[in-house]
């Protein structure tokens, strides 16, 4: 059975282009997730890895539709090579089947990941330019209206710091932080 894997980013982006290579391939059922490859919990991602069996054939656009680092890359296609399933990337002709496509997965991956890297430094340098020019500041914080009455309840004991975290939309992280910075500002309350 041939099995196509389709990846977007977020879920405003379109997959038709990816779904129209899946067609012209003749794919017999396609798996499509709509969020960020960096991490392997992907919902469509884990539901096809357990459907397919020996002899099926997992097709994707790209090696970076499937996985964004060599590690990821590397552990998807070795559990795919253990049930017998050949991995086939369009755009970098590969597959599985042939030591050169094994090979040229691995150095597709690594170049991949040195890729994004370069991308990172790049980032974070132009970020430190930004902030020497004083033209970036970061994210905005949150502003929270009500976070003096939620935190004399939470002080008070009358609410938890997840009720108090909800009430005020953060995290708990971020609701302890902000009581720690509250509480070095402010003068002890007496209760």
């Amino acid at each position: 059975m041939k099995i196509g894997y389709v990846r977007v980013s977020t879920k405003e982006q379109n997959t038709a282009r990816q779904e129209e290579i899946m067609k012209s391939l003749g794919v017999d059922k396609v798996y499509i997730d709509r969020m960020s490859g960096k991490n392997m919990e992907r919902p469509a991602l884990q539901e096809m890895m357990g459907f397919v069996r020996e002899g099926d054939s997992v097709i994707v656009e790209s090696i970076s539709r499937f996985a964004r680092n060599t590690k990821d890359l590397l552990e998807l296609t070795e559990e795919l090579n253990s049930k017998r399933v050949q991995f086939i990337s369009q755009k970098e002709n590969i597959d599985t089947d042939t030591p050169a496509g094994k090979f040229m997965l691995t150095i597709f991956g690594a170049v991949a990941e040195l890729e994004r890297e370069y991308i990172r430094q790049r980032q974070k340098e132009g970020i430190e330019i930004a902030k020497e020019q004083g033209k970036y500041k970061g994210r905005p914080e949150k502003q929270l209206d009500n976070f003096d009455a939620v935190y004399v309840q939470w002080k008070k004991g009358d609410i938890t710091a997840k009720s108090a975290s909800e009430q005020l939309g953060v995290s708990r992280s971020t609701f302890y932080r902000k009581v720690s910075e509250h509480e070095e500002n402010s003068t002890p309350i007496d209760f």
